[in-house]
């Protein structure tokens, strides 16, 4: 499935972006409302929960290092974290390279990403799928439901307005 992902999201991010974005409404008709439990490998080999940050919201983004969106992106998360991480917000990025963590943790030190990052499998991507174009970010608050699921590239601003609805919830 990563490869299929990769090759797919290759080619779906022409010069021009759609967002595409599922409301909360279409969530609970699809039963798929709750976000749902994951435990990951960070990059450091460590285990990362969804349900470590309960209680808190997440900013939850699937990306890759060859995806030119996916790198645009990584400031405006990292501003999020940096800026709202101390009110509780937890962002974290997913990554569907199929290199493994060391080259994914040189792209992250190279552009100074301060949020924890993991790398998916399988069953996350059919849990949050299918994943079929990145980044797909999802917003979720703080009793675990998905608020946002937008596809595509998102300016700093509208990232920043998504993620303060989650302290609102």
């Amino acid at each position: 499935m990563l490869t299929l992902i990769r090759r797919a999201s290759r080619s779906a991010f022409p010069a021009f972006l759609l967002l595409v974005m599922v409301s909360p409404a279409a969530w609970a008709q699809s039963g798929a409302l709750m976000a749902p439990a994951f435990s990951l490998r960070d990059l450091d080999g460590k285990t990362l929960r969804l349900a470590d940050f309960k209680g808190r919201p997440v900013v939850l983004d699937f990306w890759a290092t060859w995806c030119q969106p996916c790198r645009a992106s990584m400031p405006h998360l990292n501003a999020l974290h940096e800026k709202y991480g101390g009110r509780g917000l937890a962002v974290m990025g997913v990554s569907v390279d199929d290199g493994g963590p060391i080259r994914v943790r040189r792209f992250a030190d190279h552009l100074g990403v301060k949020f924890r990052l993991a790398m998916a499998d399988e069953r996350v991507l059919d849990q949050y799928g299918p994943i079929r174009s990145i980044p797909t970010t999802f917003f979720i608050d703080r009793r675990g439901q998905i608020v946002r699921r937008v596809v595509g590239y998102l300016d700093a601003e509208t990232m920043e307005s998504y993620a303060l609805e989650l302290f609102e919830k």
